[in-house]
């Protein structure tokens, strides 16, 4: 591919250094919050910590969701950005807020009429002590999803102007708060898993307040203007939801197919479900680069995109996607040396601490060379607007890999061995269709503004 002179470039080295490495620290920042509550909580026992991650199974079903929609604002956003048009940006970040609480709070409420009923729905008849752990947990969770769910929709329109430094400094206040109360509920007062939820409620509580009080600041390139003023942009909106409806389908059958198969995890037993927990744990801080670039792809190729300069959006997916690689080879071969340690941190039993081991050193050698183009790649596609064809791809590939593959495997008793290369054959088949569809130029045609 010919190369573009440095002076025709639409992003210096500096912008994107500024957009990039903020970002990392921000979703550094942002797992430890979970890394936190699963450390903290393990003093008080692997029920807690499988009660915990049972939640977060459930939880990120929402946060994908929540997520989504913030793609969709942050797409709409960042090519209007690109074709210099702020005003229209404008309009799409109250849209953006207004769709985001609208949402959650349905979301919330929805979850809370639910909550026992709905943890035993899914997971069953699991131990008396973890299915206590998770109720305690869940509540507080559920009430923290609408602060959550704005704190992202901003932080995307934050990214979207390339300052992600601000999110990466309220991300740092919200670990701040969570810790501290993680140390005083749980270690003070003892109050668990309950105890942890609160902490993280805090900080959500926190970070959306700060959040949504910057986006509201009219000096901001983009900002929402009058936010109690209530305006239903009805074109805007589609907008927003051409790219957040697919990704929210895509992003929720996706955990949905997770949660089947965290179910799945949960028949293995106690050991099985806090190992799962430790795996997640450790491959999400190795994913962290992939993620990274990702959305910061919204921000570049969406504003390339808009600015209708498909030579200069396939020139920063080919740095992207190299400087991806590049990262998550650091990353997962520092983790993979060190996963040992980092299990034991967990307070786990002999035989989880061994599952752990065994599944997460597997899994990081397959991340290092497979997640960048399963994951990172889509955002790219999203980004230019092709959000139904990532959406009908992630679909398909879920249920008929990962779903079906990691029942099949455990019937045969690999257990969460197993499952776990069910989730790998998944991202064999993503990198197939994604890298065709990149490398054909259907996207390019795929107009959002």
């Amino acid at each position: 591919m010919k190369s573009i002179a440095p002076t025709e470039r639409m992003f210096t080295p500096s912008y994107l250094r500024s957009l990039i490495v903020p970002l990392f620290f921000e979703q550094l920042l942002t797992i430890t919050i979970g890394m936190a509550d699963t450390i903290m909580v393990a003093a008080v026992g692997e029920a807690s910590v499988s009660g915990i991650s049972l939640v977060d199974s459930i939880s990120n079903l929402f946060i994908q969701l929540f997520s989504a929609f913030a793609t969709g604002g942050a797409v709409v956003a960042s090519q209007y950005m690109g074709r210099r048009d702020r005003i229209s940006a404008c309009k799409a970040a109250k849209q953006l807020v207004y769709i985001t609480i609208i949402f959650s709070g349905v979301i919330s409420a929805a979850c809370l009429a639910g909550n026992r009923h709905l943890l035993r729905l899914i997971f069953g008849t699991i131990e008396l002590d973890v299915m206590n752990a998770a109720e305690n947990y869940f509540i507080f969770i559920v009430i923290s999803y609408p602060f959550l769910a704005l704190c992202n929709s901003c932080n995307a329109l934050c990214r979207s102007m390339g300052r992600s430094r601000i999110t990466m400094t309220v991300a740092l206040v919200m670990n701040v708060i969570n810790i501290g109360g993680n140390a005083i509920l749980i270690y003070i007062f003892g109050l668990g898993t309950a105890g942890a939820g609160i902490a993280s409620l805090l900080s959500r509580v926190v970070g959306a307040t700060i959040m949504l009080v910057v986006v509201c600041n009219r000096k901001l390139e983009i900002h929402v203007d009058r936010l109690f003023r209530f305006e239903w942009n009805g074109m805007m909106v589609r907008k927003i939801l051409r790219i957040g409806l697919p990704s929210g389908i895509e992003n929720s059958t996706f955990h949905i197919g997770k949660i089947l198969v965290q179910s799945l995890v949960s028949t293995f037993g106690t050991p099985s479900i806090a190992a799962n927990a430790v795996i997640n744990n450790i491959t999400s801080f190795a994913n962290i680069p992939g993620s990274v670039i990702g959305m910061a792809s919204i921000t570049v190729i969406g504003q390339c995109c808009g600015a209708r300069r498909i030579d200069q959006a396939k020139y920063y997916a080919r740095l992207l996607m190299v400087l991806t690689y590049a990262m998550m080879a650091i990353t997962c071969l520092v983790f993979f040396i060190f996963t040992p340690q980092l299990s034991m941190l967990y307070n786990l039993s002999d035989e989880a601490l061994a599952l752990s081991v065994k599944c997460t050193r597997m899994l990081l050698v397959q991340t290092a060379i497979f997640w960048p183009l399963s994951f990172t790649l889509p955002n790219y596609l999203r980004a230019a607007g092709d959000a139904r064809y990532t959406m009908t791809v992630a679909m398909l590939s879920m249920w008929v890999c990962r779903v079906a593959l990691a029942y099949l495997f455990g019937s045969l008793g690999f257990g969460l061995y197993g499952t776990s290369w069910a989730m790998v054959i998944d991202w064999y088949a993503r990198i197939v269709f994604f890298a065709r569809r990149w490398l054909k130029g259907g996207w390019q045609d795929k107009a959002v503004i």
